[in-house]
């Protein structure tokens, strides 16, 4: 018990007190609304434009620690401080998010990305949970709707492909709306939910999922066969495991053994694919035929890659017990808190050469903002403190599926050699 203390104590430690008051600090915009996403080491802003989808998620987050963790009257303002400024000038008049806007709020980019309108949807439905007013709800559906009605051609008019030569689709799209679906359960109502997300289950585990080599590439033909070019060559190793841990929450929301054993069957395999055996972490990156990738930034270590598969590996252990989930969790903490934590500052790096060194100290920035790193950091600490609640639980053996003889293996198996791993990166740290 003792040993998984230290894994949930950590966690949790870490998002309030080094994350939170990071972004409760200097991403506030006082005088327009809104928040500062691109922030230097220190938290200093270093550029003032605002985007949407981070609009969004920073809403989001500081809603659902709201609703979740303490109804804490400056997490709701800090929230609704964001919300207003969307409200106000997020939305051209056919109701689509535009990706950017001025500090003022004036647009800068067309709503060419559906993620806009998905990370929108799901402050806004967030937000309702903890406000009750009408006017967040209505715009969580409105949007909803539309990502609905777009879903097929998610681009719209500022799609760059030529119509017909090469048809594919991406897999972020039915990833997201997966976990976008969930989110909406006290918006759209419980069958609706379970009429969104089986088809995307489907849609992710058997249509994008390549039978031969077991891996998800980026993008498929629209009947799900493989491409062999650039981009459908293109394996994301973080997306699969986000996915994973997505199918995961779907699965015990279901009761779905094979659901649950299938995900972290992929989430290993993905692991396995993408880890660098050489210097550590997950590439960015692979080609699934070997080639030479096409993005340069191929072999960059992400943050985002690595908290989203932590967070995997620390739900893949409980609900199955399989070891390889708590020995990939160890060896990518500590290759996770090594290179991406800032020992001197607060807040996370989020890139890293191959090597490990940090490529930009930025904390924040057009592509990260306040998400993946509070996100991650919020799962695991549940997740662990869930699998502490059913340690001390006497529950029967009836309940076969919350407790078997696996998931008790995986909590008492807490043992002393990773509690040693943690107290040294502490000490190192210090």
């Amino acid at each position: 018990m003792k040993d998984l203390i230290a894994f949930k104590d950590l966690y949790r430690n870490e998002l309030m007190n080094n994350i939170i008051p990071f972004w409760e600090k200097n991403s506030p915009d006082t005088k327009y609304g809104g928040y500062f996403s691109c922030l230097d080491r220190r938290g200093k802003v270093f550029d003032t434009d605002k985007f949407m989808w981070l609009q969004g998620r920073q809403v989001w987050f500081f809603s659902m620690i709201y609703n979740r963790i303490e109804r804490r009257q400056a997490w709701l303002e800090m929230a609704l401080l964001g919300a207003r400024f969307m409200e106000k000038y997020g939305m051209d008049t056919g109701g689509n998010w535009y990706f950017s806007l001025t500090r003022e709020g004036k647009p800068l980019v067309q709503p060419c990305n559906i993620f806009s309108d998905c990370f929108a949807c799901m402050a806004f439905a967030e937000l309702y949970k903890a406000t009750g007013e009408a006017a967040h709800k209505n715009i969580a559906v409105k949007t909803f709707r539309n990502i609905q009605a777009r879903s097929d051609h998610p681009k719209g008019q500022y799609h760059k492909l030529y119509p017909g030569t090469r048809p594919m689709k991406n897999f972020s799209l039915p990833m997201i709306l997966c976990n976008l679906s969930l989110i909406l359960e006290d918006v759209i109502g419980r069958d609706e939910v379970d009429k969104a997300v089986k088809p995307l289950i489907r849609e992710v585990m058997e249509v994008f999922l390549q039978k031969d080599s077991g891996l998800i590439p980026e993008n498929v033909a629209p009947d799900g066969s493989f491409l062999d070019c650039f981009e459908g060559r293109t394996v994301n190793p973080g997306h699969i495991n986000e996915a994973m841990w997505f199918m995961m929450d779907a699965a015990q929301r279901y009761n779905d053994r094979d659901l649950m054993s299938k995900a972290k069957d992929i989430l290993l395999r993905s692991i396995e694919y993408g880890w660098d055996s050489q210097y550590g972490g997950i590439f960015y990156f692979r080609d699934i035929r070997g080639y030479p990738p096409q993005q340069l930034e191929w072999d960059q270590k992400l943050w985002w890659v690595h908290i989203e598969t932590l967070i995997a590996l620390a739900k893949g252990y409980l609900f199955t017990g399989d070891h390889h989930c708590k020995d990939w969790f160890l060896k990518m903490h500590d290759y996770t808190w090594k290179g991406f934590r800032d020992a001197e500052y607060s807040e996370w790096y989020g890139y890293l050469t191959r090597r490990g060194d940090p490529l930009l100290t930025l904390k924040g920035g057009k592509w990260k903002g306040c998400f993946h790193v509070p996100r991650g950091l919020y799962q695991i600490w549940k997740t662990l403190e869930e699998a502490e609640k059913i340690l001390l639980s006497d529950q029967t053996k009836d309940d076969a599926y919350l407790m078997t003889d696996q998931r008790k293996h995986f909590i008492k198996s807490q043992n002393e050699q990773p509690v040693r791993q943690l107290n040294n990166l502490i000490e190192s740290e210090k």
